[in-house]
C-alpha cells in the first residue's frame, strides 16, 4: 500500500494531502482521514517528508524512485533469492509477466554490460 503512496508522490512531486487524496480516489476508494493516517505513518517510518511552512502541509517522498528501487530489489534478492540476481532475473522471466519489448531491453542491457 505504502508503494501506492510513494508513486503518486514521485509522478507529482512534493504534494497536500488532498492532493494525494485525490490521485488515490481515481484509483481506489479512500477515506481522506486514511490518506492522512497512511501519510503520517509512512513519515514516522521516514519514507515521506513533510513541509511544515504552508499552510496545508506537504509531503514528499523521501527517497527517489531509483533509490528506494535498488533497496527493494537487493532485499528481494538476499530474502528470497539467496542473493542471487540471476535466481531473481530468471524467476521474473518465468512468471510470464514479461513482454517481448521488455526482453528485448533486458538483452540490450545485458549486451551493454559484457562491452
Amino acid at each position: 500500500m505504502e508503494l501506492k503512496f510513494l508513486q503518486i508522490l514521485w509522478e507529482r512531486g512534493p504534494s497536500a494531502v488532498k492532493e494525494v487524496h485525490a490521485q488515490l480516489n481515481r484509483r481506489e476508494e479512500y477515506t481522506y482521514t486514511g490518506t492522512l493516517r497512511m501519510l503520517q505513518v509512512m513519515l514516522e517510518k521516514g519514507l515521506v517528508i513533510r513541509d511544515e511552512s504552508q499552510r496545508s502541509h506537504v509531503y514528499a517522498a523521501a527517497h527517489s524512485r531509483a533509490a528506494m528501487e535498488g533497496g527493494l530489489v537487493a532485499d528481494l534478492t538476499e530474502r528470497l533469492f539467496g542473493g542471487s540476481a540471476a535466481a531473481l532475473v530468471l524467476a521474473a522471466l518465468r512468471s510470464g509477466q514479461v513482454s517481448l519489448e521488455e526482453k528485448a531491453r533486458i538483452r540490450e542491457a545485458l549486451g551493454k554490460e559484457r562491452r
